[in-house]
């Protein structure tokens, strides 16, 4: 599938340090450690509506990652996959009318208008569910060679019990495991199941619903072979960094490191889970199920710069909760102004100091809001040095994905 154009990244002299990122699995803050090429899975969306402040948030941050190791002198291999056949879209499909492919095309193509608007660096690899159908029902052909899937009716199952290290992204108790496992597209109390916990892999064929001839049988996948699946043809395993919010650490990540790790014997499936926090309005996450949504195109369309809703999105840690609001919003619009300000001047205070602060708050698990700071403390300062503005309008644009000139 294709992906969005990848924008022009200004090269800043010097480097960074290795990134330091939060690992949710070993719950400790490591270094990562990138071969030539660091590689970099992250879940995307489900297209059957536009994208919201908690997607945005979500791969704002992981463009983060993939600026800094780029700025660190790394190559980037980042794939995204894209769940473009799920019971949610299908759902949307009949409370709406309209035929499931269509809505697909059209958020999907909203999606990559929204992330290009953001400047987003694009995956290398943008690969569909649909497209990933083969390679899932040869990987569960695999699990089945190694015991570790079951059939309940024609459905497969994943057995948890295969992989020796289920629940080590999470850490969760088991309790937790099956509440939070129900509420996040489970299935515990289906009759006919080993272990409440085991998660499908493949769906057999529905009467009115889309299915695939495989030599699994028609069906489609399940959510978390998807993954699973792409990850490993794609970057093989294990790679840098999973990604994706905190309401994915399980069952989603979990399931599918499971999964993995069982197809290729080795363990991790990923060096670092890293998770994003949740955005919440009117007193809740946001989240489509909910409805309380702010869409970035919505914005978009009423003229907000979406430089000022990216920085918005900087001003919050990756890994803190907080609410979207009007006044957040007001003070990012003032910010950009007063950047943009600051950089068409003639001069300005010498731009070493605010390169190193940056890094240094962004290699150390992407402390934005300290990064922000270091620009606004620099646009406040005067100074004589002529090449300043156009150096931070750069380091702004690189590091922190914000467009100034």
């Amino acid at each position: 599938m294709q992906s969005w154009a990848m924008p022009t990244i200004p090269n800043i002299a010097g480097a960074s340090d290795a990134l330091i990122l939060y690992d949710t699995a070993s719950q400790s803050l490591r270094p990562t450690s990138p071969g030539p090429a660091a590689r970099m899975y992250v879940c995307g969306i489900t297209p059957y509506d536009a994208t919201h402040m908690g997607h945005a948030f979500t791969y704002v941050t992981f463009d983060l990652v993939n600026r800094m190791w780029r700025d660190a002198g790394h190559d980037v291999h980042y794939v995204q996959n894209i769940t473009d056949i799920d019971d949610p879209l299908l759902e949307r499909a009949h409370a709406t009318g309209q035929d499931w492919q269509d809505i697909a095309h059209r958020e999907i193509a909203l999606f990559c208008d929204d992330m290009a608007a953001l400047r987003v660096l694009p995956p290398a690899d943008y690969i569909g569910a649909v497209e990933s159908i083969p390679s899932v029902a040869d990987h569960v052909a695999r699990l089945r060679e190694l015991g570790a899937v079951y059939q309940v009716e024609q459905d497969v199952y994943f057995r948890v019990s295969a992989d020796p290290r289920f629940g080590d992204v999470a850490h969760l108790s088991r309790d937790e495991m099956l509440s939070i496992f129900a509420e996040r597209g489970g299935d515990p109390d289906r009759l006919g199941k080993e272990d409440p916990l085991d998660c499908l892999v493949w769906q057999a064929a529905r009467p009115g619903e889309p299915s695939w001839d495989t030599p699994l049988g028609a069906g489609r996948p399940g959510w978390h072979i998807e993954c699973a699946a792409i990850a490993l043809d794609f970057l093989g395993a294990p790679f840098d960094v999973q990604g994706g919010g905190t309401d994915l650490a399980f069952p989603h990540h979990e399931m599918s490191a499971s999964e993995g790790q069982v197809l290729t014997q080795e363990w991790p499936f990923a060096r670092h889970f890293v998770h994003s926090a949740m955005v919440n309005w009117q007193g809740h996450k946001m989240s489509k199920s909910r409805g309380n949504l702010v869409f970035v195109n919505q914005l978009r369309r009423d003229g907000v710069d979406p430089m000022a809703i990216r920085l918005a999105l900087l001003a919050h840690h990756y890994r803190q909760d907080w609410a979207w609001t009007q006044q957040g919003l007001d003070g990012a619009i003032d910010r950009l102004d007063m950047w943009r300000t600051a950089v068409r001047r003639s001069s300005g205070a010498p731009a070493q100091g605010v390169i190193a602060r940056v890094r240094t708050a962004l290699t150390t698990d992407l402390r934005t809001p300290e990064a922000l700071d270091a620009i606004d403390m620099w646009c406040r300062t005067d100074g004589d040095d002529e090449s300043a503005p156009s150096t931070v309008a750069d380091l702004a644009d690189a590091l922190l994905g914000c467009k100034l000139t």
